[in-house]
């Protein structure tokens, strides 16, 4: 088979779509769930790998992958279709180009300051102006105590080093898989207010990294982010994907999109030891 018999037969194979959805002639193109049986011209199956782990445990993909049935904020349906294909090759177009439109707050993200102060995104302190000093550098991954959420009580408890910048909270959202479970869950682990103010007034972290779609616990949502927020130096990650790693320090990367005016972006985090 030509290669470019192997590109057509297999174009769909680029894109997923795990939730069944009533297509349209434009995106008629993408699967009913993903995947395909395409072959090499040598006969063999064309499987694509995806890793969570390079290098040989060197480096860890600490970012969710984008399905339509992850969490979204306040939803039992999860995201739902993100994902189309306006241009297929399977119906004539040269070359296949997606078209994505799905929250800024969605899986692993970052909140900007105009997240929950008005006068900041009037202002323009969106996800385009973070300090990518504090979104890269050395972290240290910590284990939160499993039977609550975090106050101030608990970040005490951490003993959480004078100088450490980056720290990401491991928390029984890990335990539990609620990024991989379709349902919202209000009774996820965050920080409580007091919790966040202990932070901002004892430690020198810049960087607040957590395994759920919010650093603040549902009873304290507003008024902690408001705590790591007001200053414009703490930068917030949520939705970390923390399975399997150990506790410890290792470099941190986190790259958000440059969307002028937005107060979120997906952002793709990963660690190396």
């Amino acid at each position: 088979m030509k290669p470019l018999s192997i590109l057509r037969t297999c174009a769909a194979a680029i894109a997923f779509l795990a939730l069944a959805v009533s297509a349209s002639a434009s995106d008629a193109a993408y699967p009913s769930s993903y995947g395909g049986d395409c072959k090499a011209s040598g006969g063999e199956d064309l499987v694509p790998l995806r890793r969570e782990v390079y290098e040989e445990g060197r480096i860890f993909d600490i970012s969710h992958r984008y399905t339509p049935a992850m969490p979204a904020w306040g939803s039992d349906a999860g995201v739902g279709q993100f994902l189309w294909l306006p241009k297929s090759m399977k119906n004539g177009s040269l070359a296949n180009n997606s078209e994505m439109k799905l929250p800024t707050h969605t899986g692993t993200h970052v909140d900007a300051p105009g997240h929950v102060f008005d006068h900041y995104f009037d202002a323009g302190f969106d996800v385009d102006t973070l300090d990518l000093g504090v979104l890269n550098g050395p972290a240290l991954l910590v284990d939160v105590p499993r039977d609550k959420n975090i106050t101030a009580d608990v970040m005490k408890s951490l003993n959480i080093p004078k100088g450490v910048r980056r720290v990401l909270f491991r928390t029984l959202n890990t335990d539990r898989k609620l990024m991989f479970k379709k349902e919202f869950d209000t009774s996820y682990v965050g920080f409580m207010k007091d919790g966040a103010q202990w932070l901002v007034d004892n430690t020198d972290i810049k960087l607040v990294g957590i395994d759920y779609l919010s650093v603040a616990a549902d009873a304290d949502l507003i008024p902690a982010h408001l705590v790591f927020l007001e200053g414009r130096e703490i930068i917030l990650v949520e939705g970390l994907k923390l399975d399997d790693i150990q506790p410890g320090i290792y470099d941190v990367h986190c790259l958000p999109l440059r969307l002028l005016g937005a107060e979120g972006s997906p952002i793709r985090c990963i660690l190396i030891k």
